[in-house]
């Protein structure tokens, strides 16, 4: 769908490890439940703080294809993690600027600093780093400058996170 063969064997590999984070974190909170106390929000935050646990396929194309068709060149994600998401809105990026000229960026924002470093890594790796503007730390700060229209937002965060995102980037 991509057609970029280099892209798309990367974007495998990831989504395998994202696959099996999540069969790690179902075990961890099947776990808490067993001993009947959940994990409270900074536990879990500790838990997850090195998962790989990306958009599944299917979701990262839509997204894809839904930049592609609207011509998107102007993207925010909220939650990066390590990239495979932003590699997708990235690809598209790519192909909207390749097919019409101008300019596009993604904009993204994570918080884990270790993260943004791997995710950083990926998309040197995919070649599509001058596409991507990775901002590090809270997103309540990353997102208070975001110059122009934006054509489409990815939310992909903690539930509390969603709506100061949200505020930062909708037109008042």
């Amino acid at each position: 769908m991509l057609h970029d063969p280099e892209l798309e064997r990367l974007l495998g590999t990831l989504h395998a490890r994202s696959d099996e984070q999540v069969a790690a974190i179902a075990s961890y909170h099947v776990q808490r439940a067993q001993e009947g106390r959940p994990p409270t929000a900074d536990e879990l935050k500790t838990f997850r703080r090195d998962k790989l646990v990306a958009l599944d396929r299917d979701k990262a194309e839509l997204c894809y294809q839904l930049c592609r068709a609207s011509q998107a060149r102007r993207i925010v994600e909220a939650g990066t993690s390590y990239g495979v998401s932003t590699l997708y809105l990235a690809a598209a990026v790519r192909d909207n600027v390749r097919a019409s000229g101008g300019h596009g960026l993604v904009i993204g924002t994570e918080y884990e600093p270790t993260k943004a470093s791997v995710a950083r890594a990926h998309f040197d790796q995919a070649g599509l780093s001058r596409f991507i503007d990775l901002r590090e730390g809270d997103l309540r700060e990353t997102l208070k400058q975001v110059e122009g229209p934006i054509d489409f937002m990815l939310v992909d965060i903690w539930i509390p996170m969603a709506r100061p995102a949200l505020e930062l980037v909708a037109p008042t």
